[in-house]
């Protein structure tokens, strides 16, 4: 079973339903398995769990 993991930030349940939707229709249709055989796991990194260049996203907004 192939298994799709999108990383990323926050969104709301809807946006998550969509992805994963999509995700699994763009799988289904190139590996050409019925869309059950289609593993979608969707990773959630608030600002201050992700840096750049040694600076947390959620320091970088403060000073924007």
């Amino acid at each position: 079973m192939p298994t799709i993991t999108s990383s990323g930030p926050p969104i709301s349940l809807e946006q998550k339903r969509e992805l994963a939707k999509r995700l699994t229709e763009a799988a289904s249709e190139v590996y050409k398995i019925p869309p059950p055989g289609i593993i979608v796991v969707i990773l959630e990194n608030p600002a201050e769990n992700v840096s750049i260049g040694g600076t947390l996203l959620s320091d970088k907004k403060k000073k924007d």
